[in-house]
């Protein structure tokens, strides 16, 4: 067995970008790319518990993807859904722990009844936290949180928010701030993807579309991730 890289993110964040461009070259409907791309994320699921990354985040719908064409935002749709029917059982099996983090009200109520019943079963997993992200926005999440801790502080004023304390409303405030952010795809921005969560990650960018990004492809970025100075704002060492 090879060494392990040192050190290893304790959390890495992928966008998934590429699907329908990975469907287009094959002159394929988009859905069919989103389904190739769906079958990608067990293998990347499996990677990150073998190598010992205790928390991954995908990136699988943002707040802006609902200015898609209807039909495919409804073979989305209906894709999460088949993802939840079909991978719980697997994910419960395999200690991972399902959330599911974004603005959740937007999504058919059957849809809402599936996440929660999955976040439930795989409640008290420990290998490995699963967060996917639908519906949901950097910028929202920050806004969500406001309001969170103002209705929590209902008596006191925003000007006595500190970092610390908003940090605990966030979507994701169960995970550790993230290390490592991958986009496939080709593409070099966040897309509004974690905009507080990954305010220090290393970021990295590849031109292979998510369908096709494997175990080597998150093995060779764990790897460059190993070799940044992550210095936090502080001055290099001497």
């Amino acid at each position: 067995m090879t060494s392990l890289p040192n050190p290893l993110p304790q959390h890495i964040a992928i966008i998934m970008d590429g699907n329908r461009r990975w469907a287009k070259k094959r002159l394929l409907p988009a859905a069919v790319g989103h389904a190739a791309g769906a079958r990608q994320v067990r293998e990347v699921v499996k990677s990150c518990i073998e190598l010992g990354v205790p928390n991954l985040s995908l990136f699988a719908f943002s707040t802006e993807n609902w200015k898609r064409p209807p039909e495919e935002i409804s073979s989305l749709m209906n894709l999460f859904m088949t993802y939840l029917q079909k991978e719980v059982n697997s994910m419960n099996a395999n200690g991972v722990r399902l959330k599911v983090a974004g603005d959740k009200t937007r999504f058919a109520p059957v849809l809402q009844d599936l996440i929660s019943r999955a976040e439930e079963q795989t409640a008290n997993n420990t290998r490995i936290t699963l967060t996917v992200c639908a519906n949901y926005g950097g910028r929202w999440d920050m806004l969500q949180a406001v309001q969170a801790w103002q209705k929590a502080h209902p008596g006191k004023s925003v000007d006595t928010l500190d970092q610390d304390s908003l940090a605990l409303y966030l979507s994701t405030a169960y995970a550790p701030e993230v290390d490592l952010l991958i986009r496939t795809g080709g593409e070099s921005r966040v897309s509004n993807f974690m905009l507080w969560q990954a305010a220090y990650a290393e970021l990295f960018f590849t031109d292979v579309l998510w369908p096709e990004f494997s175990a080597q492809h998150l093995h060779q970025a764990i790897a460059w991730f190993a070799g940044r100075d992550r210095r936090f704002g502080s001055s290099a060492p001497l």
